[in-house]
C-alpha cells in the first residue's frame, strides 16, 4: 500500500481508497465529503465545495459516459 493512503474496509468486503490532498494523481475522484467530483493530472486540491481534504478515485470504464447517456 502506497504511503499516505487510507483504505477502510466496505460492508461488502471490498476496499475502498482515500486520497489525501496534495497527493499527485491521475484519474477521476469524488470528494468523500460532499461528492464533487474532479478530473485531474495533478496534485488533488482540497475540494472546492467543501474544503475536504480526502478524495475516492471513481471507478473507470471505456463505457462510462456511454451508458449515462442512453
Amino acid at each position: 500500500m502506497e504511503e499516505g493512503i487510507e483504505t477502510i474496509e466496505a460492508a461488502s468486503g471490498d476496499y475502498v481508497e482515500f486520497w489525501p490532498s496534495g497527493q499527485t494523481v491521475k484519474g477521476e475522484f469524488h470528494c468523500s465529503e460532499c461528492n464533487y467530483g474532479v478530473t485531474i493530472v495533478r496534485a488533488l486540491p482540497l475540494c472546492p465545495m467543501c474544503g475536504g481534504t480526502s478524495w475516492e478515485q471513481s471507478p473507470w470504464s471505456p463505457f462510462t459516459r456511454a451508458s449515462q447517456l442512453l
